[in-house]
């Protein structure tokens, strides 16, 4: 259970592990595409599995976490799917699991590579996809998979956890990535996650009976043939897809038994979540590697400088790590994009506020946290978004969030330039003092930053993720 503090340091309700990570899950599934609640409908489906298995308790434990956390690792890969086949990301991974790959998935790329490119750059990509089909396919799963193994561990989940997520794409066959392991040899836990995403983007795109036909057609292919049945007799029951698609289903998943009897966690516990999923949203586009973790040491520094209390400079660097967390939204396409947003791009840019504040305000102890994080591209002349609040409507652990954003926006690398010395970030954030940002809160980092010294060395922990640039992608700060 956690009992956390708020910004005043005083306690919320107390919280239940299921119930954060099945919030935190929402995220997970725009990065991958799905509609909203694709890895709780993915649990829902697991556990009658696994009570039609009699698995015993520990398992279910670890399945139940599995099912919610199966794609930790899905934004580690999406760049590189936008570059490798000039599509929206978010389009490719959300068709591509319609995809039978044992049948379409080559007509699959064939359709969607490249397209609308001129035939000439069209016909270059596709070739290159098809030369190098199976060291892609390698390298994206390996990418996945790896991180969301990597991450479920840094959450303190059992080893069989991130074993199960890091063997999510293989297949009975032997035909799945990116180890190509057999039957039994992979995990019982990934067999059971992989069929229960087949079974969910089915029957909520083509029906129960659609799911259960696919399920059987790909029987000792993809599936293990003996957990076909359990399957299909579940998905055929009456009402099954009613119930799927239940307004009630998320909170009978939160309600289960295993999401309940989770041991009791602790403010460091909720601390290293934070950080994890941090990892997850910078993992999205190279230019956002590391920009989660420097926006909260920021924020830090500013909330030191002003005198806050422990607890709430605490609070505030969890709010920052997630401030980002609706960009999982966002294709790469647009993150990434080489240059100025077209006006359809960047109203898509000014919806990440809101959509983070819709994954965080699922839950008790994070609903003061997304009031704020939904306001950190707020301006105090009003003129920000995605609400146009200004002046008092804007508390202070909007304003803090929002200069820390700034200002490394400002000093990172962008898809289009290079970061900013400090001496020219200080002068575009002098002339936006008052109207663009809280003077007292840029007074404050500047104190900050000048006691500690700059540039700012490299984040402990950084170069145990990733050995890239320490770069950011924040979207072009139209108000700077």
């Amino acid at each position: 259970m956690i009992n956390a503090s708020g910004t005043d340091g005083t306690s919320v309700p107390e919280l239940r592990l299921g119930e954060i990570l099945g919030a935190l899950s929402h995220a997970l599934d725009m990065t991958e595409g799905q509609p909203k609640g694709h890895c709780i409908r993915c649990a829902w489906i697991g556990m009658q599995v696994a009570e039609a298995l009699n698995l015993p308790h520990e398992t279910r434990k670890d399945l139940y976490f599995t099912l919610l956390m199966k794609d930790t690792g899905c934004s580690s890969n999406a760049a590189r799917i936008n570059q490798l086949y000039m599509m929206d990301d978010l389009a490719f991974k959300r068709n591509f699991k319609r995809v039978n790959g044992c049948r379409q998935g080559m007509p699959f790329l064939m359709r969607s590579t490249a397209k609308g490119a001129p035939t000439l750059t069209r016909l270059k990509r596709l070739g290159h996809v098809i030369v190098k089909k199976e060291s892609i396919n390698v390298e994206l799963i390996q990418t996945r998979c790896g991180r969301g193994a990597e991450i479920a561990r840094r959450m303190r989940f059992s080893e069989e956890v991130a074993e199960a997520i890091a063997a999510l794409d293989e297949h009975w066959d032997g035909g799945g990535r990116p180890l190509g392991m057999r039957q039994e040899h992979i995990p019982l836990m990934s067999r059971i996650a992989l069929m229960a995403q087949v079974t969910d983007v089915f029957v909520m795109d083509f029906g129960a009976e659609e799911a259960a036909a696919e399920l059987e057609a790909r029987s000792g292919i993809w599936f293990d043939p003996d957990l076909i049945p359990v399957f299909t007799r579940i998905i055929r029951r009456p009402g099954f897809a009613t119930e799927l698609k239940s307004p009630s289903l998320e909170q009978e998943v939160f309600s289960s038994a295993h999401a309940l009897q989770i041991a009791e966690v602790d403010e460091d516990y909720l601390d290293e979540i934070s950080h994890a999923f941090a990892l997850v949203i910078d993992a999205k586009s190279p230019f956002t590697h590391g920009h989660s973790e420097r926006v909260a040491r920021y924020t830090r520094m500013i909330c030191h400088q002003l005198d806050l209390p422990p607890a709430q400079i605490r609070w505030m660097a969890r709010a920052a790590l997630l401030h980002d967390i609706g960009k999982l939204g966002i294709s790469n396409s647009i993150l990434d994009k080489p240059g100025k947003l077209s006006p359809e791009e960047m109203e898509v840019i000014r919806k990440h506020p809101v959509w983070g504040h819709d994954v965080l305000s699922r839950v008790g102890a994070f609903r003061e946290m997304a009031d704020v994080i939904v306001a950190h591209h707020e301006r105090p002349d009003g003129m920000g978004y995605p609400y146009g609040l200004s002046g008092d409507q804007l508390t202070l652990e909007m304003r803090i969030l929002a200069v820390a954003d700034i200002f490394d926006a400002l000093t990172a690398d962008r898809p289009y330039r290079a970061a900013l010395p400090l001496e020219e970030a200080y002068a575009i954030m002098d002339k936006m003092a008052g109207a663009g940002l809280d003077p007292d809160c840029y007074a404050a980092l500047q104190d900050a930053i000048t006691q500690s010294g700059w540039p700012a060395t490299t984040l402990a922990g950084d170069a145990d993720w990733d050995n890239k640039t320490t770069t950011c992608s924040d979207e072009d700060q139209q108000t700077a």
